[in-house]
């Protein structure tokens, strides 16, 4: 399934390697509030250098607008990593020139380096060869493992990969894996669930799982978009206006295959001081917005679920960061736990539901590529994976 080569592939003892890992992680009062990618970067990290290797790592973190920028520094990442691994873990000031040469030659084997956010220099973003060159300089090998990165064309992820050998790290080799077998040869039914803000997010996505799916469950604000184009009134609830036309075409598409809720939990404001009802898909009364999926969709979304061999989820079935328009969120999160289906989620805020369900354990792949899985699901070419070595 997956036909690049790994760092299972080469010979790592003695050389210095360059790891694109994904550090772009929340920080707070300057410390790592939430370590999971740095968490999932270390299988490739402990491979490396217990077998020999010089390990350079290197991410971006935040958006630093054009230059140096303190609140978006690494270094709280490589405190983190080295209370992670029980040893110091050394960190330098800058990811390319004289003195992250100077770090890199220094670095023991078995040892391990966190350079400065790549998007300390502007041109990253640009796929700058000039920075590419720089990064490669340190190394003698390339390991990309930021799956989160690897949708992007940039100097760290893709520009390097043209100066040195360049493989996959063991995490990005899994999400491919799994998102991948997820699309291409899913054990079926395979029902795909898509929720969040935006119709014109997600076109792409949704038209390519019409072609690969049994069913797409659609839930969130996403949703209000296709009642709108049913001719519902909507209210005050969030539509895209612009995407209407797309709706159309997707419903016209997806015949029975695409399902929409069947009720729906209505607010009055976007905090815990709302008022709430439920009722049946229609009209929304004049003063209220659609906030989450009703107990009878949970029911009958749970159903297909249940019934599924696959299921693929990205994005939240409604507000769910307010505990009165969570329960269609965490209804679906618990659906999916408790089925036996292969389940793979991806996407920011469907992840944050699912661990915060406490139901993280039961759940066979959480990607931690937001933009990346989504790009996977639209059937797109990720550039980060493209320049690696083919086996």
């Amino acid at each position: 399934m997956f036909s690049k080569k790994t760092i299972l592939d080469i010979d790592v003892k003695g050389k210095k390697v360059l790891v694109r890992v994904d550090f772009n992680v929340p920080l707070k009062d300057g410390k790592v509030d939430d370590d999971t990618r740095i968490v999932g970067a270390l299988p490739t990290i402990k491979y490396l250098m217990e077998h020999g290797a010089a390990v350079i790592l290197c991410s971006h973190l935040g958006r630093p607008k054009g230059g140096p920028d303190a609140k978006f520094s690494l270094k709280p990442t490589a405190d983190c990593l080295s209370g992670l691994l029980g040893k110091p873990v050394a960190f330098v000031d800058d990811c390319v020139g004289p003195k992250a040469e100077a770090a890199a030659k220094a670095l023991a084997f078995g040892s391990v380096l966190v350079l400065e956010n790549t998007r300390f220099h502007p041109t990253e973003e640009k796929n700058d060869m000039e920075l590419a060159k720089g990064l490669a300089a340190l190394a003698d090998i390339f390991v990309n493992d930021a799956f989160g990165s690897a949708h992007r064309a940039h100097s760290s992820t893709e520009g390097v990969a043209h100066f040195l050998p360049a493989v996959s790290g063991f995490l990005l080799e899994k999400e491919i894996k799994y998102l991948g077998q997820a699309i291409d040869d899913p054990k079926r039914p395979f029902v795909a669930i898509l929720g969040g803000a935006k119709i014109s997010d997600k076109i792409g996505v949704i038209k390519n799982l019409l072609t690969k799916a049994d069913v797409v469950l659609i839930g969130g604000a996403m949703a209000n978009t296709f009642f709108k184009a049913q001719g519902y009134d909507t209210a005050k609830s969030l539509v895209e206006a612009t995407a209407l036309e797309t709706a159309k075409e997707l419903l016209a598409i997806g015949g029975t295959k695409l399902r929409l809720p069947v009720d729906m939990v209505l607010g009055t404001t976007l905090d815990d001081t709302s008022e709430v009802k439920t009722m049946p898909v229609g009209n929304v009364p004049e003063g209220w917005s659609i906030l989450d999926i009703g107990p009878e969709t949970v029911k009958a979304f749970g159903k297909a679920i249940h019934e599924s061999g696959t299921v693929v989820w990205n994005g939240p079935m409604g507000l769910f960061e307010v505990a009165k328009f969570g329960n269609g969120t965490y209804g679906v999160a618990k659906a999916v736990a408790e089925s036996s289906a292969i389940s793979v989620i991806g996407g920011g805020d469907s992840v944050s539901a699912i661990q915060k369900s406490g139901l993280a354990d039961k759940i066979t792949h959480i990607s931690t590529g937001g933009g990346a899985s989504l790009e996977m699901l639209e059937g797109l070419v990720l550039p980060g994976v493209a320049a690696l070595q083919d086996k």
